[in-house]
């Protein structure tokens, strides 16, 4: 019978293999094409998105004519090469005022959005941070929204005269009782947390509290709540400029294209087939962007790589 080997952790540590002194980097699937991956959504609702702003951007240099040309001799033409969309019954290029009616419906959009969140953010952390504004600010935000938002928005702007300006202003007024609900949510469930305690017990004013410790954690769910609002501005513009309330006739929208192809549809459809699709897609884009951003912002939704 032989002695059996005893090894000992010093032998063990003696056999290992020696490690670099520095480790190699983990690879991680990175760059805009795993970005894409992960988040479909946000890429197809981007690239739409930047495509739409690209079009309103250009559109001048993209072989579009003056929307406003009249020229009733080529009234109602189909499309073709000199008419890609075809020409309206006043002979007006489609094609030319779909392109800049792109910029009205974008700029509505992002006005709507960058206006009602910011008056949605500040109404919300004051209701939901002072305890005792919270029953009034919320009586009244609650009256507002039970009336509809394009009822709203038709009332308002029945007091003032058809601008773009007074469209972003109803459509804002209309949205900002939303944004402000969600906003005061989210500043309810935070102020019950520990390190808001901690900071009042602290001594720390109040406007201190709001700015280092509520108003970051609102970021996120509000930039994607900023994005529905932007497909809702859209729709409620085009509302109001299809029944003759939004933007006047002399400024192409998508809105009083269609509108002006109403009577024509069933010879004539493409005059409002055009402008509709523009407008379909460009919500599509949007609400796919939001609901990509809420998977991606939502720690219930983030996926672990």
């Amino acid at each position: 019978m032989t002695d059996a080997t005893i090894t000992t952790a010093p032998d063990l540590i003696a056999a290992a293999p020696e490690l670099p002194d520095v480790l190699p980097p983990v690879k991680r699937r990175g760059g805009v094409l795993g970005f894409a991956r992960r988040h479909p959504a946000i890429a197809i609702g981007g690239a739409l998105v930047l495509a739409m702003v690209l079009i309103a951007l250009f559109a001048p240099y993209l072989g579009t004519v003056d929307p406003t040309a009249l020229a009733p001799t080529r009234r109602t033409r189909e499309p073709s090469a000199a008419f890609w969309f075809g020409s309206d019954m006043l002979g007006r290029d489609i094609y030319s005022r779909v392109l800049y009616g792109a910029r009205i419906s974008l700029t509505v959009r992002f006005s709507v959005a960058l206006l009602a969140s910011l008056a949605g953010l500040v109404i919300g952390l004051v209701s939901g941070f002072v305890r005792w504004s919270d029953g009034i600010i919320m009586r009244v935000m609650d009256g507002m929204m039970s009336i509809p938002p394009i009822l709203l928005a038709i009332a308002l702007m029945a007091l003032t005269r058809g601008s773009v300006g007074n469209v972003i202003t109803a459509i804002t007024i209309a949205e900002i009782p939303r944004v402000s609900r969600l906003v005061r949510s989210v500043v309810l469930s935070l102020r019950e947390q520990p390190y808001v305690d901690a900071a009042i017990a602290a001594g720390t004013r109040t406007p201190m509290i709001i700015l280092r410790h509520i108003l970051p954690n609102t970021v996120a769910p509000m930039t994607v709540q900023a994005t529905y609002v932007c497909a809702g501005a859209m729709i409620i513009e085009a509302i109001l400029s299809f029944i003759g309330a939004g933007t006047p006739p002399t400024i192409p929208s998508w809105g009083n294209i269609m509108a002006e192809g109403r009577a024509l549809w069933q010879v004539k459809p493409y005059i409002v087939f055009f402008p509709a699709i523009f407008l379909s897609l460009t919500v599509l884009a949007v609400n796919l962007l939001g609901d990509g951003l809420r998977d991606a912002l939502d720690p219930r939704f983030v996926k672990r790589l």
